[in-house]
């Protein structure tokens, strides 16, 4: 158990990491793409994992999921599916399937790389590191999942548009609820990779992507 001076140690790198980050690349416009920033920022959380934490790498594609959590979370995104098809019909029908229909080959090419290369990164940042790194300071599961849907929601402070970051705290609680349940970075990496690969399909993606190429 940490004394009262490494907690404070421990909440000031947790708001360096997950607040201050983000921040510097709101204020710098000329940041080539948030995305890029993954790789160096998954090598500095391995190593702290490795040597502050019981993180093993075989977590990382563990997958002890119970067939009614599969079922259940099934269900919820063929209704998710329906509600954002049915919120741009109605409401945007300009952009609906607006990146597939203007570059099918880049949303192809999303659909295969965004799930292994964006969202298991944000996955292992967001949920296995958050919760194995800081569970002195959010020592309650409700607590790790508010703290991993504000932060993995401030993040998205970068594509200067609220409408993701209100989209993204209703998924932070969504995938940390999940990971907290099955343990399964994996599963929740799938799931993300899900959601993101219908959020570009539908017409949803200029809001978390600068300068979609769909003009």
């Amino acid at each position: 158990m940490l004394s009262y001076k490494g907690r404070i140690w421990l909440t000031l790198e947790f708001v360096i990491l997950f607040f201050g980050i983000p921040v510097l690349i709101y204020l710098d416009q000329d940041f080539i793409h948030p995305s890029i920033i993954i790789l160096p920022v998954l090598l500095s959380v391995f190593i702290l994992l490795r040597r502050t934490s019981d993180f093993r790498w075989r977590e990382l594609v563990r997958w002890l999921v119970p067939r009614k959590v599969l079922a259940v979370n099934g269900l919820i995104i063929f209704v998710c599916a329906l509600l954002m098809l049915g919120y741009v019909f109605f409401f945007d029908r300009q952009n609906l399937f607006n990146l597939p229909r203007a570059n099918p080959w880049i949303y192809l090419a999303l659909c295969l790389f965004y799930p292994v290369f964006s969202a298991f990164g944000q996955e292992i940042i967001y949920r296995t590191f958050l919760m194995k790194r800081y569970s002195e300071i959010f020592p309650k599961g409700w607590h790790f999942v508010m703290a991993s849907a504000v932060t993995f929601s401030f993040l998205h402070i970068v594509y200067y548009d609220p409408v993701s970051m209100v989209l993204t705290f209703i998924g932070g609680l969504y995938f940390a609820r999940v990971y907290l349940v099955t343990r399964s970075v994996l599963f929740t990496s799938v799931l993300h990779g899900i959601f993101g690969i219908m959020i570009f399909g539908v017409g949803l993606g200029q809001y978390f992507w600068l300068d979609m190429p769909i003009g």
